[in-house]
């Protein structure tokens, strides 16, 4: 259905508003409370606040029809300060939806009051508003609080917007589309000393240096061409100064992969390495390696439903399977790991800035896109039964 310009300035301000008011992880207060409240305004009676903390889950049935399907934005903001000189631009210090946030949680809205007011389905929907996925603890905790007992469902969908990507285009693949991410911490201890006499201590950058250049072997031997690894240092930190040759260094980063052996591969190795790099410089190593992220990994007959909506509402020239997966990571995999779905990206435009840039913007030319695919795979999902004749 044409939808008139009122409704796609409602959703812009709407967006603007909570751009201009990001939270972080957990801290989602405001913003859970106002899409709780725009909610009861489309008319919904079912809606359930505090799931996993700050999450919403609002539920809308039609017909008699007994599937379900679910639909996910994400609603938290990052700790980065804002560069951006838009009007709405953050008002929170330090704070900023560098990853597009505001703008999945404005298009799943919107796909609400769409189908709150027009219908065009049979079955029920389950909203779920996320927190806390940046740090990939949010869909753990509506787990935990029993989301899949409390508001079951049989599918479930969700879009992140895509820099680089054409607005108005849509992409997506079967099988892996992002991966896994683990992150490390190795610390490094010696004796640290005065710069001029390095002989009298066990200094730790050159050791921490040589390491940091080792671990780039991981990937180029260790683990098969076959398959995708990357393994990123992201932190150098020592405890000294200009003149003083540090006693402790810490080297941070994270890895990224989409099958369980090849993380384990990554760990294995990092370790060995680390503990021989120590040792050939006289100091004493601690690895701590963490899983964060698993991989995401679309359900194939999902997948070709999300397709098929896209086609519908955006045209088959920009609807584009994605040949390769993505490197990113997100926890909407935790929700596959319960039931089949697909995750897609929408474009955010080609001149748009990277994720988690000081001065990315959400592309309001993308809502109606992303509104108009969530209405779609829902009456594409839950379709009306024609009458028998």
């Amino acid at each position: 259905m044409q939808q008139d310009e009122a409704f796609w300035a409602e959703l812009r301000d709407w967006r603007h508003d909570f751009h201009a008011h990001p939270e972080f992880g957990f801290e989602e207060h405001r913003t859970s409370h106002l899409v709780a409240e725009r909610l009861r305004s489309f008319g919904f009676t079912d809606v359930v606040e505090g799931v996993g903390g700050t999450g919403v889950v609002a539920t809308l049935t039609r017909g008699s029809g007994n599937r379900s399907v679910a639909l996910r934005a994400d609603m938290d903001a990052l700790r980065i300060p804002e560069q951006g000189e838009v009007p709405y631009r953050s008002r929170t210090q330090g704070v900023m939806h560098a990853c597009g946030h505001d703008g999945h949680t404005t298009m799943l809205l919107g796909a609400a009051k769409r189908l709150a007011t027009e219908g065009g389905f049979d079955g029920t929907v389950r909203f779920v508003f996320q927190p806390a996925e940046e740090w990939g603890k949010g869909a753990l905790a509506m787990l935990a609080d029993g989301l899949m007992e409390r508001f079951p469902f049989e599918e479930i969908y969700g879009l992140h917007n895509r820099p680089g990507l054409p607005v108005g285009t849509f992409s997506t693949r079967a099988g892996a589309i992002m991966s896994a991410e683990d992150t490390f911490e190795i610390v490094l201890r010696g004796l640290g000393g005065h710069a001029s006499r390095p002989q009298d201590g066990r200094e730790v950058l050159v050791g921490a240096c040589s390491l940091v250049v080792n671990l780039q072997t991981i990937v180029s031997r260790r683990v098969a061409p076959t398959d995708t690894a990357v393994v990123s240092v992201t932190e150098l930190l020592t405890d000294s100064t200009r003149n003083a040759l540090p006693g402790t260094a810490r080297i941070l980063g994270d890895a990224r992969s989409f099958r369980p052996e090849v993380s384990a591969t990554i760990e294995a190795e990092m370790r060995r390495i680390a503990e021989g790099t120590a040792a050939a410089y006289d100091l004493a190593c601690e690895v701590t390696y963490t899983r964060e992220f698993i991989p995401t990994i679309n359900n194939p007959d999902a997948t070709e439903a999300a397709l098929a909506a896209a086609r519908a509402v955006l045209g088959a020239g920009n609807v584009v399977k994605a040949e390769e997966p993505n490197t990113g990571s997100e926890d909407f995999a935790r929700f596959l790991q319960h039931a089949p779905g697909c995750f897609a990206f929408t474009g955010n435009g080609e001149d748009s800035r990277p994720l988690h840039n000081p001065g990315f913007d959400f592309n309001d030319d993308a809502l109606p896109h992303g509104t108009n695919f969530f209405v779609q795979i829902v009456r594409d999902r839950l379709p009306i039964q024609e009458p028998q004749p």
